[in-house]
């Protein structure tokens, strides 16, 4: 009687194990590690990012991010070149090597827009928000998870779609299977040799949220490097 129920508890033990975790359950364990006190809904903070890419001079960034207050400030710096946008609670401003009220001149010449500075919100939000942005409204979670080899390493893999309002892309999000750390990002476009993945390294605690401290850039189609985000506070 004992064997058989020694037997019948050591196989239950290897189906419970065998099983796969849900998408949702990996995407709270990835929130887990990255911002394990719950900080991102309130997040207030500065972010310095410098941008690396073959064919350019690097572009450094600063980044301020009020979540609560709704308000968004970015100061970029390449060659001589200074712009700062800010949106405040919706209200756009632009200003452009000191001038805050530049002309429409100046505007075009430099693709200086209100569209601009909310991309620029909408990347660096999204981007040092993750994974927990994968939690906003439109999000689709398909839970289930795939375990797949990546660059020589082993990772579990979410996919993410979004609703139609939202977004088109079908993103996958690669995850440590041990620390469940975000390590590796990647979307697709209409096509499977379209858009590009992004391979993460490094840790930059910044509010008490592990961030990648570097994002370097690839396209899917034939691994073409395309640029480097390094953070720092």
């Amino acid at each position: 009687m004992n064997k058989l129920f020694f037997i019948l508890l050591l196989f239950t033990n290897l189906a419970i194990s065998s099983q796969t975790i849900s998408g949702a359950e990996l995407l709270e364990k990835a929130i887990n590690f990255h911002d394990p006190m719950g900080n991102w809904p309130t997040f207030n903070g500065e972010l310095l990012v410098t941008m690396e890419t073959p064919k350019n001079t690097n572009r450094k960034s600063k980044i301020n991010i009020n979540l609560p207050e709704e308000y968004f400030y970015v100061k970029a710096n390449r060659d001589s070149i200074v712009t700062e946008y800010t949106i405040n609670k919706g209200a756009c401003t632009i200003v452009f090597n000191g001038d805050k009220n530049p002309s429409e001149k100046i505007k075009t010449a430099n693709k200086l827009s209100c569209d601009r500075a909310i991309m620029y919100k909408n990347y660096y939000t999204f981007l040092y928000g993750l994974p927990m942005k994968l939690k906003d409204e439109g999000t689709i979670i398909h839970q289930h998870i795939e375990k797949r080899k990546f660059k020589g390493k082993d990772y579990l893999v979410l996919k993410v779609t979004y609703n139609k309002e939202v977004g088109k892309d079908t993103w996958y999000f690669y995850f440590n299977p041990k620390t469940y750390a975000m390590e590796v990002y990647q979307f697709f476009k209409d096509t499977k040799d379209s858009g590009e993945y992004i391979m993460l390294s490094g840790l930059e605690i910044i509010n008490q949220i592990k961030m990648p401290k570097s994002r370097a850039w690839y396209y899917n189609k034939n691994d073409t490097y395309l640029g480097t985000d390094l953070l720092s506070q």
